[in-house]
């Protein structure tokens, strides 16, 4: 599979490229642990069919000293027992923020209310801007059509 276009080929493409990256970093260098971020990253791609991001974040969440056995139950965490309870808040919220089309009213109040037991607004603000950014990148790659499987750990720093 080849993808559609090079999104660091073209001059556009990358320089809109950096300014996503730009902001991706800043959301890694947030408060907000680097597990919950990983968990969601993969979640939200798992949602969209992003390969090349669920790639990427299943090889990083690794790195990053998660186990296989939370990696592989990220897609069913509702019904894992190994997941902390901010961590579920958190997946919960990506879920619903994910699939805000889906759903009537958005993210529910519920949702909000359980991830803000557990993080501070700072972190937030990281989470909900993750969930978002996530949801960008994914759309960018799977319209595109970025193949996955290539992808090797620390590649984008």
């Amino acid at each position: 599979m080849q993808a559609r276009l090079d999104l660091f080929g073209n001059a556009l493409a990358t320089k809109l490229m950096k300014h996503i990256a730009s902001a991706g970093r800043a959301i890694g260098e947030s408060t907000l642990p680097r597990t919950t971020q990983e968990l969601v990253q993969l979640r939200v791609s798992q949602i969209n069919g992003c390969a090349f991001c669920t790639d990427m974040h299943t090889k990083e969440a690794a790195r990053a000293g998660e186990t296989a056995v939370r990696i592989n139950l990220v897609a069913v965490w509702r019904e894992a027992t190994v997941f902390t309870g901010a961590e579920r808040a958190a997946l919960e919220l990506a879920e619903q923020g994910t699939r805000i089309a889906d759903a009537a009213g958005g993210v529910e109040d519920g949702a909000w209310e359980r991830a803000a037991e557990h993080y501070d607004e700072d972190q937030l603000v990281a989470l909900v801007s993750l969930i978002s950014f996530m949801n960008t990148v994914n759309r960018l790659n799977v319209m595109v059509q970025t193949p996955a499987g290539d992808y090797q750990p620390g590649q984008f720093g």
